[in-house]
């Protein structure tokens, strides 16, 4: 999955994705979701998460499906 409708994104589980400071490299950046920062059912980006660990970007991928 690729990380651009909210609906399959929750806490707890495990993707990768994009810092700001990334988004030219494209780098990507692996952990498990706190909590959803973008409140609508899409975006084309991908939706804004923060991990565990404090970082936040944009979904990237979905690694774990539960």
């Amino acid at each position: 999955m690729d990380g651009k409708s909210r609906k399959d994104i929750y806490p707890g589980l495990e993707v990768d994705i994009i810092l700001k400071k990334d988004q030219r490299t494209g780098k990507l950046t692996r952990g498990i979701v706190a909590n959803l920062l973008t409140s609508s059912a899409f975006h084309s980006r991908g939706i804004k998460v923060r991990l565990e660990d404090g970082q936040v970007g944009r979904v990237a991928n979905v690694i774990d499906m539960q």
